[in-house]
């Protein structure tokens, strides 16, 4: 067992609780934390708590030397849990899984997950609704660093599943109700770059996988090769690819993404969106990580420029013709929080205002002396349009010594409308119901 101080671990709980309720407190006053309020750290974290950071708000590049500070990830103290808004209620769904990442619901409401750690896709399924399921079963061995999962055709009656390995896309027969795959992986993009090939704080090998509503696009998220580089080794990434669904006609659909990791589509306007790793190494807060809707043939500033026309001084003088065509993300989140997975809330259990919301995981960093993420957020929206907040939502992964002991890093709606989140820190699938709805 780890050792814990309880008395501490206690207080530290009551801390959170009446974060909570300053939040609330906060939320009636002044709606927002804003400008240097807003930045904070996993101290001020609390459900509710909601924060708006913009263009603003940007510190100077070196303002606090660069930070080295590993999270130290420990088994889960005796009384810690997560923690959600007021009416709601947190349950462990499943645990034991292998580095559990992206989770995503398959037509007939099964749920998939990636078990990176193993290499592989197991199959999650409570027909009962007891809040736990009573199969879980391998899908597919033989994966390499799994993380995007699909369906493909959209739609009630998939005939395959797409998974992104970190150096290709491969896909499985499937029909609903699946628990095995019925034949081989068959390689569709064979030969994305891939995560291997680690450099200077780089390496992304995270591929998040989406499809058009139309099915005619399959779009692939692939994160640099390096913290900053703009030498020939970042070819082919950085961007937000898509192909034909049988993995012809690669083109890129947006650049200059240090590393999109999570991709997802809205439900009512159909634009895809990204939870984006910004840069390291300009201190505690450069460069805010984002969640942003894509355009297409956008361009969105790595490695030379980033949050609008703002010049990395170690590229500076470089590609002025690109200074003014940097897109401004949707929403800038507290630095070094590693966004990773996002989804929409397209169902019906939560409380009415929470409906086309978006949920995203926060699997924290470690280039800040002060930690951030550890958390999901909810990103509010209005007429279809994010308003630049977000809200704390799940919370409390973080001991009071500043050690870890959750991650969050997918996101899913279930078929019974809760919000599941999986938790490669400590193995599990989070489920988060409603509790206050009769």
């Amino acid at each position: 067992m780890i050792p814990i101080d309880v008395k501490a671990w206690r207080l530290f709980s009551f801390a959170l609780l009446a974060g909570a309720a300053g939040a609330a407190a906060l939320a009636d006053e002044a709606k927002t934390r804003t400008g240097k309020e807003a930045l904070g750290d996993y101290s001020t974290d609390a459900p509710g708590v909601r924060r708006k950071i913009t263009t603003a708000d940007l510190a100077t590049p070196y303002d606090t030397p660069s930070a080295n500070n590993h999270p130290h990830v420990v088994r889960r103290p005796e009384g810690a849990w997560p923690k959600a808004p007021a009416g709601f209620e947190v349950t462990e769904f499943a645990t034991g899984l292998r580095e559990p990442r992206v989770i995503v619901r398959a037509p007939n409401g099964d749920l998939f997950v990636a078990e990176s750690g193993g290499n592989r896709l197991r199959v999650l399924r409570d027909s009962d609704g007891d809040g736990k399921p009573e199969l879980s079963e391998v899908f597919a061995t033989g994966l390499e660093r799994p993380f995007g999962i699909a369906f493909f055709p959209p739609g009630p009656e998939p005939t395959h599943v797409y998974v992104g390995n970190t150096g290709s896309v491969v896909r499985f027969p499937y029909k609903n109700g699946d628990v095995k795959a019925t034949g081989p992986a068959e390689k569709i993009v064979p030969n994305i770059p891939t995560g291997r090939e680690q450099v200077g704080g780089g390496g992304h090998w995270t591929r998040d996988l989406e499809f058009s509503p139309d099915g005619r696009t399959l779009y692939v998220s692939v994160g640099s090769r390096s913290n900053v580089s703009d030498d020939s080794s970042e070819n082919r990434r950085a961007d937000i690819l898509a192909f034909d669904p049988d993995g012809k006609n690669e083109r890129v659909f947006a650049w200059g993404i240090r590393n999109p990791v999570g991709l997802a589509t809205h439900p009512v306007t159909k634009e895809i969106w990204t939870s984006v790793n910004e840069r390291d190494g300009l201190g505690d807060h450069l460069v805010p990580d984002y969640i942003t809707h894509v355009q297409e043939g956008g361009f969105y500033g790595w490695p030379w420029y980033y949050v609008g026309p703002n010049e990395d001084p170690r590229h500076a003088g470089k590609h002025p013709e690109l200074k003014d065509k940097v897109i401004v993300p949707d929403v800038l989140v507290q630095s070094h929080s590693a966004s990773l997975d996002l989804a929409f809330y397209d169902g019906d259990q939560f409380p009415a205002e929470f409906r086309n919301d978006l949920f995203a995981a926060e699997h924290g960093s470690w280039n800040r002396a002060r930690r951030t993420g550890y958390k999901v957020v909810r990103v509010p929206f209005k007429d279809n349009k994010a308003t630049g907040e977000y809200e704390d939502f799940l919370v409390g992964f973080v001991t009071p010594e500043g050690n870890v002991w959750g991650r969050p890093v997918g996101v899913a709606v279930a078929k019974d409308g809760s919000l599941m989140v999986t938790d490669d820190g400590s193995g599990t699938v989070w489920k988060v119901t409603y509790a206050g709805k009769k």
